[in-house]
């Protein structure tokens, strides 16, 4: 006897990422509202069940959507306003004199962008902290991805909020707003060491407590970031928000660059994760994660494509291929950072980064959230090894198709939840803005 579906997907390989790292040749996946129902053999998983709809993909290769780990999906539109400065002088000469004009129109666009750009390229989920989150919220529910988002926490006011009560107080609505929708999760999102105070993060660590909410936080990024904490507070960044109770197992720390020894097994005891941000990192001269040595200690690692301001694109295959890059040039070990563990980290270590069970692979059970990549681009031929070509030689815009909870988003150039046309001619008027609040 068959058993209904709503959707059987066929592929002439679908790499699972389950426990076992399946790879299954002429393969299907049956999926029924939004969730795996089985995955295997064409032949076996088509003769075991009866679909409403039948999509072939023929010569692809369908695979986990990629978890973005850390972003700021709305800073599309400050997309190369300002490059090739160290990362101090690029946030206070730049980005933050713009973003104080910030409007909700603005963060929505930008992230509408964002989203776009992250499913033409094969990424379902993201882990987002920025400005008037609500906006992006709004193009997130517009655009169908998942995103476990907070508006972000300053000691000092912001677009969204006058003083960090206000902001508190805002991180509580949002969460009252979105609660019930299956695809957004809120998260408390301190901004950094050096833009709080401690009685500022202790209340936001106490606040995630009370909520049960993820706490998302830029952490060690830069030798810059850790003199000034030591200068502020007497101590390096991850033993002073340790100190704080920060560092928990509901805690995501985004770049992790200026670590000792010791941090690293301190980040391990604490059951923290970290969103590791390769490209990011080298383009602002920021340093390089000790990743290697992270995974080691059994922390969970995530890859981010930190916000289109600062990398430039929100990729997540070329993310993939620069942290394999990175590693072995810094380790002088082309060991370090096999092909395999890097594309755990683009999906399985994604969702640990975001909390978010059952994401970043194709098992029963789990959300069916994928993309479909075509075998028949140059690049991918031949094919011995999928997961070597998922990460040193896709390039993301091999994408055929996107989906999320079952519903294709993305197909063959046409984003299905909005008109990406309109979009564009939109950024063209957002460009304008930005000039005219740069004086430029």
């Amino acid at each position: 006897m068959t058993r209904p579906c709503d959707i059987l997907i066929q592929a002439a390989c679908i790499v699972t990422q389950d426990a076992m790292r399946t790879v299954i040749e002429d393969g299907a996946l049956a999926v029924t509202d939004g969730t795996v129902l089985a995955v295997g053999p064409r032949e076996a998983v088509a003769a075991a069940h009866a679909p409403a709809q039948v999509l072939d993909l023929g010569n692809a290769l369908v695979m986990p959507g990629l978890v973005n780990a850390h972003t700021h999906a709305a800073m599309t539109f400050l997309r190369g306003v300002a490059d090739d400065l160290p990362l101090m002088d690029w946030l206070t000469q730049h980005i933050f004199p713009v973003e104080k004009h910030l409007t909700p129109d603005i963060v929505e666009a930008g992230a509408l962008l964002g989203c776009a750009e992250m499913l033409r390229t094969g990424t379902t989920a993201f882990n987002d902290m920025y400005l008037i989150q609500n906006a992006t919220f709004r193009a997130v529910d517009a655009a169908g991805l998942r995103c476990l988002g907070g508006e972000g926490i300053f000691g000092f006011p912001s677009p969204a909020y006058p003083d960090a009560d206000a902001g508190l107080a805002l991180v509580r609505k949002l969460h009252d707003t979105w609660r019930h929708n299956p695809r957004i999760r809120q998260c408390v999102t301190p901004h950094a060491v050096y833009t709080t105070s401690p009685e500022l993060l202790q209340r936001c660590q106490a606040l995630a407590e009370e909520l049960d909410l993820p706490l998302h936080i830029h952490l060690a990024e830069t030798t810059t970031e850790t003199a000034q904490c030591q200068q502020m507070f007497g101590q390096r960044p991850v033993p002073y928000c340790h100190g704080l109770g920060l560092l928990t197992p509901r805690t995501t720390v985004a770049h992790a660059v200026d670590l000792t020894d010791d941090e690293i097994d301190l980040l391990a005891s604490t059951g923290a994760a970290v969103a590791h941000n390769p490209e990011s990192n080298m383009k602002l001269a920021s340093g390089a994660a000790p990743v290697p040595q992270m995974l080691a200690r059994g922390i969970a690692v995530g890859i981010g494509t930190d916000g289109a301001a600062s990398n430039n694109s929100l990729n997540m295959f070329t993310e993939m291929t620069s942290c394999a890059m990175l590693h072995k040039l810094r380790c002088m070990d082309p060991t370090c950072a096999p092909a395999q563990t890097v594309l755990d980290m683009a999906t399985l270590g994604g969702a640990a980064a975001l909390h978010w069970p059952g994401l970043g692979q194709l098992a029963p059970g789990c959300p069916a959230d994928l993309t479909a990549l075509d075998l028949s681009s140059p690049n991918l031929q031949p094919m011995y090894n999928p997961a070597s070509h998922l990460v040193y030689a896709a390039t993301g815009h091999e994408v055929r198709l996107t989906m999320v909870a079952g519903e294709v988003l993305y197909q063959d150039g046409r984003f299905t939840r909005f008109d990406y046309p309109a979009l564009v001619a939109q950024m063209r008027d957002v460009r304008r803005w930005v000039l005219d609040k740069l004086g430029r």
